[in-house]
Protein backbone atom coordinates (compact mmCIF):
# COMPACT_ATOMS: atom_id res chain seq x y z
CA UNK A 1 0.00 0.00 0.00
CA UNK A 2 1.53 3.24 -1.10
CA UNK A 3 1.91 6.02 1.86
CA UNK A 4 -0.99 9.12 1.00
CA UNK A 5 0.35 12.16 3.26
CA UNK A 6 0.85 15.50 3.21
CA UNK A 7 4.09 16.04 0.81
CA UNK A 8 2.89 13.42 -1.25
CA UNK A 9 3.32 14.08 -4.94
CA UNK A 10 0.29 13.37 -7.03
CA UNK A 11 -1.35 13.93 -10.88
CA UNK A 12 -4.63 15.48 -11.31
CA UNK A 13 -5.81 14.78 -15.09
CA UNK A 14 -6.81 18.80 -15.22
CA UNK A 15 -4.72 20.06 -12.83
CA UNK A 16 -1.29 18.30 -13.48
CA UNK A 17 1.05 17.18 -10.83
CA UNK A 18 1.06 18.98 -7.89
CA UNK A 19 1.89 18.06 -3.68
CA UNK A 20 -0.45 17.21 -1.15
CA UNK A 21 -0.89 19.50 1.83
CA UNK A 22 -3.69 18.54 3.77
CA UNK A 23 -5.90 15.15 4.10
CA UNK A 24 -8.52 13.96 6.06
CA UNK A 25 -8.75 10.21 5.29
CA UNK A 26 -12.15 9.91 7.35
CA UNK A 27 -14.17 12.39 4.26
CA UNK A 28 -11.67 11.54 1.97
CA UNK A 29 -11.32 15.40 1.44
CA UNK A 30 -7.50 16.15 0.30
CA UNK A 31 -6.26 19.67 -0.10
CA UNK A 32 -3.24 20.45 -2.93
CA UNK A 33 -0.65 23.22 -4.52
CA UNK A 34 -0.43 22.68 -7.95
CA UNK A 35 1.91 24.98 -9.30
CA UNK A 36 0.97 28.17 -6.72
CA UNK A 37 2.60 28.29 -3.62
CA UNK A 38 -0.32 30.84 -2.15
CA UNK A 39 -3.28 28.72 -3.14
CA UNK A 40 -4.85 25.54 -2.68
CA UNK A 41 -7.72 23.22 -3.85
CA UNK A 42 -9.84 21.22 -1.97
CA UNK A 43 -10.52 17.83 -4.23
CA UNK A 44 -12.31 14.57 -3.69
CA UNK A 45 -10.62 11.09 -3.27
CA UNK A 46 -14.26 9.54 -4.78
CA UNK A 47 -14.80 11.91 -7.22
CA UNK A 48 -12.28 13.65 -8.42
CA UNK A 49 -10.17 10.73 -10.27
CA UNK A 50 -6.59 11.58 -8.49
CA UNK A 51 -3.61 9.88 -9.31
CA UNK A 52 -0.06 9.11 -7.32
CA UNK A 53 3.09 10.62 -9.45
CA UNK A 54 3.47 7.03 -10.82
CA UNK A 55 -0.24 7.02 -12.29
CA UNK A 56 -1.51 4.92 -9.91
CA UNK A 57 -4.93 5.48 -8.75
CA UNK A 58 -5.92 6.60 -5.14
CA UNK A 59 -8.58 4.49 -4.24
CA UNK A 60 -11.18 5.60 -1.38
CA UNK A 61 -13.43 3.41 0.32
CA UNK A 62 -16.94 5.09 0.60
CA UNK A 63 -17.85 3.25 3.79
CA UNK A 64 -16.45 5.28 6.71
CA UNK A 65 -13.56 3.11 8.57
CA UNK A 66 -14.27 1.98 11.91
CA UNK A 67 -14.74 4.89 14.51
CA UNK A 68 -12.03 3.38 17.19
CA UNK A 69 -9.52 0.78 16.25
CA UNK A 70 -9.83 -1.35 19.74
CA UNK A 71 -10.99 -4.32 17.49
CA UNK A 72 -8.30 -4.74 15.31
CA UNK A 73 -5.63 -4.27 18.24
CA UNK A 74 -7.74 -7.05 19.86
CA UNK A 75 -7.67 -9.16 17.32
CA UNK A 76 -3.68 -8.49 16.56
CA UNK A 77 -3.34 -9.35 20.64
CA UNK A 78 -5.12 -12.69 20.87
CA UNK A 79 -2.48 -13.23 17.30
CA UNK A 80 0.14 -12.88 19.72
CA UNK A 81 -0.84 -14.34 22.24
CA UNK A 82 -1.20 -17.87 19.94
CA UNK A 83 1.79 -16.88 18.91
CA UNK A 84 3.46 -16.85 22.45
CA UNK A 85 3.75 -13.37 23.27
CA UNK A 86 1.33 -13.59 26.34
CA UNK A 87 2.77 -11.20 28.34
CA UNK A 88 1.21 -8.96 25.85
CA UNK A 89 -1.98 -6.62 27.30
CA UNK A 90 -4.25 -4.32 25.80
CA UNK A 91 -5.36 -1.41 28.53
CA UNK A 92 -8.79 0.35 26.67
CA UNK A 93 -11.01 2.77 28.02
CA UNK A 94 -13.27 3.95 24.75
CA UNK A 95 -16.42 5.88 26.00
CA UNK A 96 -20.35 4.93 25.10
CA UNK A 97 -20.26 8.12 23.01
CA UNK A 98 -17.83 6.93 20.87
CA UNK A 99 -16.03 10.79 21.24
CA UNK A 100 -13.33 9.99 23.66
CA UNK A 101 -11.17 7.36 23.70
CA UNK A 102 -8.01 5.76 24.47
CA UNK A 103 -5.71 2.58 24.07
CA UNK A 104 -2.63 1.48 25.44
CA UNK A 105 -0.63 -1.74 24.88
CA UNK A 106 2.23 -2.72 27.21
CA UNK A 107 4.37 -5.90 27.81
CA UNK A 108 6.42 -7.46 30.88
CA UNK A 109 4.66 -7.36 34.23
CA UNK A 110 0.57 -7.36 34.26
CA UNK A 111 0.64 -3.90 36.44
CA UNK A 112 -2.61 -2.23 35.66
CA UNK A 113 -1.68 0.90 37.53
CA UNK A 114 1.17 1.31 36.24
CA UNK A 115 1.95 0.58 32.78
CA UNK A 116 5.00 1.01 31.26
CA UNK A 117 4.89 3.63 28.33
CA UNK A 118 6.87 3.30 25.02
CA UNK A 119 6.49 5.70 21.99
CA UNK A 120 3.19 4.03 19.17
CA UNK A 121 2.19 2.07 21.92
CA UNK A 122 -0.84 4.10 22.79
CA UNK A 123 -3.10 6.47 21.26
CA UNK A 124 -6.26 8.41 21.58
CA UNK A 125 -9.27 9.70 19.45
CA UNK A 126 -8.33 12.70 19.00
CA UNK A 127 -4.98 11.50 16.67
CA UNK A 128 -7.09 8.87 15.09
CA UNK A 129 -10.09 10.35 14.08
CA UNK A 130 -7.73 12.71 11.67
CA UNK A 131 -5.00 9.81 10.67
CA UNK A 132 -6.67 6.64 11.55
CA UNK A 133 -3.19 4.59 11.78
CA UNK A 134 -1.60 2.95 15.41
CA UNK A 135 1.43 5.20 15.00
CA UNK A 136 4.18 2.47 14.66
CA UNK A 137 4.89 2.53 10.83
CA UNK A 138 1.32 1.08 9.76
CA UNK A 139 -1.23 2.25 7.01
CA UNK A 140 -5.25 2.79 7.88
CA UNK A 141 -6.72 -0.56 7.27
CA UNK A 142 -4.54 -3.02 8.21
CA UNK A 143 -5.03 -6.69 9.22
CA UNK A 144 -4.18 -7.67 12.37
CA UNK A 145 -1.42 -10.08 10.92
CA UNK A 146 -0.31 -7.08 9.25
CA UNK A 147 -0.41 -4.52 12.22
CA UNK A 148 1.30 -7.56 14.07
CA UNK A 149 4.43 -8.23 11.65
CA UNK A 150 4.58 -3.90 11.38
CA UNK A 151 4.66 -3.61 15.46
CA UNK A 152 7.60 -6.44 15.32
CA UNK A 153 9.75 -4.20 13.11
CA UNK A 154 9.00 -1.20 14.45
CA UNK A 155 9.94 -2.50 18.34
CA UNK A 156 11.10 -5.58 18.66
CA UNK A 157 12.79 -5.04 22.13
CA UNK A 158 9.46 -3.77 23.24
CA UNK A 159 7.30 -6.82 22.04
CA UNK A 160 10.28 -9.75 22.88
CA UNK A 161 9.43 -8.50 26.81
CA UNK A 162 5.84 -10.33 25.97
CA UNK A 163 7.85 -13.73 25.27
CA UNK A 164 6.66 -15.45 28.73
CA UNK A 165 3.63 -17.22 29.99
CA UNK A 166 0.42 -16.26 31.40
CA UNK A 167 -2.32 -18.45 30.75
CA UNK A 168 -4.90 -17.03 32.61
CA UNK A 169 -5.06 -13.49 30.95
CA UNK A 170 -4.58 -15.35 27.63
CA UNK A 171 -7.68 -17.99 28.04
CA UNK A 172 -9.63 -14.88 29.71
CA UNK A 173 -8.83 -12.45 26.21
CA UNK A 174 -9.77 -15.32 23.61
CA UNK A 175 -12.85 -15.86 25.23
CA UNK A 176 -13.78 -11.95 24.85
CA UNK A 177 -12.56 -12.02 21.58
CA UNK A 178 -14.81 -14.87 20.81
CA UNK A 179 -17.98 -13.17 22.28
CA UNK A 180 -16.70 -9.81 20.76
CA UNK A 181 -15.13 -9.88 18.10
CA UNK A 182 -15.59 -8.09 14.97
CA UNK A 183 -17.84 -5.58 15.89
CA UNK A 184 -17.22 -4.44 19.72
CA UNK A 185 -14.38 -4.41 22.05
CA UNK A 186 -14.05 -4.05 25.47
CA UNK A 187 -13.51 -1.38 27.91
CA UNK A 188 -12.15 -1.25 31.25
CA UNK A 189 -12.97 2.03 31.68
CA UNK A 190 -16.61 3.89 33.56
CA UNK A 191 -17.89 6.70 35.32
CA UNK A 192 -15.74 7.12 38.27
CA UNK A 193 -18.63 8.83 39.83
CA UNK A 194 -20.43 5.36 40.27
CA UNK A 195 -19.75 2.13 41.17
CA UNK A 196 -17.81 -0.29 39.12
CA UNK A 197 -19.77 -2.66 36.96
CA UNK A 198 -20.44 -6.23 37.76
CA UNK A 199 -19.43 -7.03 34.02
CA UNK A 200 -17.04 -6.10 31.34
CA UNK A 201 -18.55 -2.99 29.26
CA UNK A 202 -18.86 -3.20 25.97
CA UNK A 203 -18.54 -0.51 23.21
CA UNK A 204 -19.36 -1.18 19.07
CA UNK A 205 -16.55 0.05 17.19
CA UNK A 206 -18.75 1.25 14.56
CA UNK A 207 -21.81 3.06 13.72
CA UNK A 208 -25.29 1.20 12.80
CA UNK A 209 -24.25 -1.53 15.34
CA UNK A 210 -26.93 -2.89 17.73
CA UNK A 211 -26.44 -2.75 21.38
CA UNK A 212 -24.11 -5.44 22.59
CA UNK A 213 -26.36 -8.27 23.47
CA UNK A 214 -24.41 -11.41 24.20
CA UNK A 215 -23.43 -13.01 27.30
CA UNK A 216 -21.78 -11.08 30.49
CA UNK A 217 -18.23 -10.91 30.48
CA UNK A 218 -15.66 -10.91 33.03
CA UNK A 219 -13.07 -8.56 33.96
CA UNK A 220 -9.40 -9.42 33.13
CA UNK A 221 -7.53 -11.96 35.82
CA UNK A 222 -6.60 -9.91 39.13
CA UNK A 223 -8.23 -6.50 37.51
CA UNK A 224 -11.43 -6.54 40.14
CA UNK A 225 -9.07 -7.26 43.17
CA UNK A 226 -6.66 -4.25 42.28
CA UNK A 227 -10.11 -1.37 41.99
CA UNK A 228 -11.93 -3.32 45.42
CA UNK A 229 -8.36 -2.88 46.90
CA UNK A 230 -8.11 0.84 45.92
CA UNK A 231 -11.05 1.77 46.98
CA UNK A 232 -10.49 0.27 50.51
CA UNK A 233 -6.98 1.74 51.46
CA UNK A 234 -8.72 5.63 49.82
CA UNK A 235 -11.38 4.31 52.60
CA UNK A 236 -9.21 4.02 55.31
CA UNK A 237 -7.15 6.92 54.56
CA UNK A 238 -9.93 9.19 54.66
CA UNK A 239 -11.20 7.70 57.53
CA UNK A 240 -7.54 8.10 59.42
CA UNK A 241 -7.12 11.96 58.07
CA UNK A 242 -10.47 12.71 60.07
CA UNK A 243 -9.66 11.45 62.98
CA UNK A 244 -6.57 13.03 63.04
CA UNK A 245 -8.28 16.45 62.46
CA UNK A 246 -9.18 18.89 65.02
CA UNK A 247 -12.72 18.85 65.95
CA UNK A 248 -14.49 22.12 64.21
CA UNK A 249 -16.09 25.02 65.95
CA UNK A 250 -19.39 23.90 64.82
CA UNK A 251 -19.25 20.36 66.02
CA UNK A 252 -17.75 21.39 69.55
CA UNK A 253 -20.79 23.98 69.55
CA UNK A 254 -23.17 20.83 68.48
CA UNK A 255 -22.17 18.33 71.29
CA UNK A 256 -22.66 20.79 73.66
Amino acid sequence: MKILAPGTVIFHRHRGYGVLTGINLLTGWISARFGSEMRTLDLSLLSDDVHYADGTAILFRGTPPDRMPHARLMAMVRDLHLAGYQRLYLYSWPKPSGLHWRWQLFTGSRDWMERPRREGWYGSGADYNFNPVMGWGDTPGESAAELASTLARFDPHGLARALERDEDHTAWFADVCAALLPDYAFSLGWDQSGPMPEHLPVIAVRRGVPDYAGPPLPWPPGFTRIWSAGRQERVEFTHAVRLSLPMLASDSADDE
